[in-house]
Parts: structure tokens; C-alpha cells; sequence
């Protein structure tokens, strides 16, 4: 009979993975060793596994049990998951759950505007592209799913930044401010005034602000605490969006971001 059990051992390095940290390797290595079948590791274990020596695997164990992502069991002495592991883990499945319940909203808002429209985050101070559908018409603009941007420059990043709380804006606006086209609002009492237009209005515009040729509209997505925990828009080529069509396009936005946030759970009266 084949033995088709899975081996734990790091597999042996490949050429392009010479500039790979060792010890980053060997610590997922470890991580990656316990599953359903063996929730509990010791250290001698480990070291039989993974081909490493005992006192290697130690430092690991102590080190990952520092930050959180294992801890040693009362009853056994051996190690198990941590819950930093589950938090991780939880912002995954909360990026899959968003992207999964903003979907429809999104291919609504890409069929009634015919623009190419994306889906952010925020990450750090910025805004991470997590899904998008491009438009079908043949001029169209550059973007990919997991590029980021700068908040203070895309109509993503302004529909986020706009409804942070007040301390964290103040962080922010001590930054100094990168200007990414002549465009580009850099001076802080004249973000903060944009910064409360877009709260009063419940959308953001990126009027070539970040690349010239392209304009942006988005709306925040709100979850049922009434947090911006996403925000959805519209970018197309600068000769597609004059003045006047601006104003057809943004109710399409806010819509749209109101039914995401509907399906977020958010029930407060504006979105």
C-alpha cells in the first residue's frame, strides 16, 4: 500500500527562492504543520517533521507564542494554533464575505454607467483594490485587483479617509502629502475642506488627481456598527466624464453603495 501521507517537511528550495528569509520559512513551516489531524505538536515533533533541530524549533515555537500565533497547552505540554491565527484568518473571510455581498451592487453600477468600477479597502493609508469589472467600451483605464493607492488622491481613498474618525484624520493630515499630478490636494486645510464636502455630500471625486486622464467617483459601504469599512466607484478616461455628465454618474454611485451597504447590515438612514 502507498503511503499517502502528506509530508511536513519544507520542500527543498527552488532556485528563486534563494533571497527567501530562512527563518520567515521555517516559522510558516511550523504553522503550517499543525492541521485537523494533529492539532497538538510538541517540540520533538515538530523537529522530526520539519527536519529542523529541536532547538531551532524552540526559538520558533517561543517566538510565534510571543506574538500570539501558538500557544502551549496546559493538559499536554505541546503546542496548538493561536487566536492571532483566527484574527488573521477573520480579515480574509471579511475581505471574501465583502467582496461576496457587494458583488451585485457592483455589476449594477458597471451596467448602468458602462465605466469600469472597483471595489477598496483600506490598508494602512491606503486604499487596496479587492474586486472590479471593466467596462466593455474600448478606450478603458489601467487597473488591477490588489493594486493600492494613495487615500488622499483616488475618490476610493477620500470616500474612506472622509469617514474615519476625527483623531485618525488628524494623524493623516500630518503626513506630508504626496502630489501624484498638479491636481493633487496637498494642503491640509484644503483636504480637511474636502474632507468634510464629501461627508456632507456621501461621495468623493477624483478629478485627475492621482493620473491625468483620469477622473473617479465613489460612495463609502457601510457595515451595521455604521463604519466605512469599503467604498465603491466609477473610473473612466477624463473625455468621459465632463461636468455635466458628473452629475448623472454620482446618484448611479451612491446607489449602488447604499444597496452594498444595505447588505452589510447597515440601516442607518444614509449610506
Amino acid at each position: 500500500m502507498r503511503n499517502t501521507s502528506r509530508s511536513l517537511a519544507p520542500a527543498p528550495p527552488k532556485p528563486e527562492d534563494k533571497a527567501l528569509l530562512r527563518s520567515v520559512t521555517n516559522a510558516l513551516a511550523v504553522l503550517e504543520a499543525f492541521s485537523l489531524e494533529r492539532p497538538e505538536l510538541g517540540v520533538t515533533e515538530l523537529s522530526q517533521a520539519l527536519g529542523l533541530g529541536k532547538s531551532t524549533v524552540h526559538r520558533l515555537l517561543t517566538s510565534l507564542s510571543a506574538r500570539g500565533y501558538v500557544r502551549k497547552t496546559l493538559r499536554t505540554e505541546k503546542y496548538c494554533l493561536g487566536l492571532k491565527v483566527f484574527e488573521i484568518g477573520s480579515l480574509v473571510a471579511g475581505q471574501l464575505t465583502l467582496r461576496e455581498s457587494a458583488a451585485p451592487y457592483l455589476q449594477q453600477l458597471m451596467t448602468a454607467s458602462r465605466e469600469t468600477v472597483h471595489l477598496g479597502v483600506l490598508a494602512g493609508w491606503e486604499v487596496v483594490y479587492i474586486d472590479k469589472i471593466e467596462s466593455t467600451q474600448a478606450l478603458q483605464i489601467y487597473s488591477r485587483i490588489g493594486r493600492r493607492a494613495p487615500l488622499h488622491a483616488t475618490a476610493l481613498g477620500k470616500a474612506l479617509l472622509a469617514f474615519l474618525p476625527d483623531g485618525e484624520i488628524d494623524r493623516f493630515l500630518r503626513r506630508r502629502l504626496k502630489a501624484h499630478t498638479p491636481l493633487t490636494l496637498t494642503d491640509p486645510p484644503r483636504m480637511r475642506r474636502e474632507i468634510q464636502r464629501i461627508r456632507v455630500a456621501g461621495y468623493a471625486v477624483d478629478n485627475e488627481e492621482f493620473e491625468a486622464g483620469l477622473k473617479c467617483i465613489a460612495a463609502p459601504l457601510r457595515d451595521h456598527t455604521g463604519a466605512a469599512v469599503a467604498s465603491m466607484g466609477v473610473a473612466c478616461p477624463a473625455v468621459r466624464l465632463p461636468e455635466e455628465r458628473l452629475g448623472s454618474l454620482v446618484p448611479l454611485v451612491r446607489e449602488a453603495a447604499r444597496g452594498a451597504s444595505l447588505a452589510l447590515g447597515f440601516r442607518g438612514s444614509r449610506a
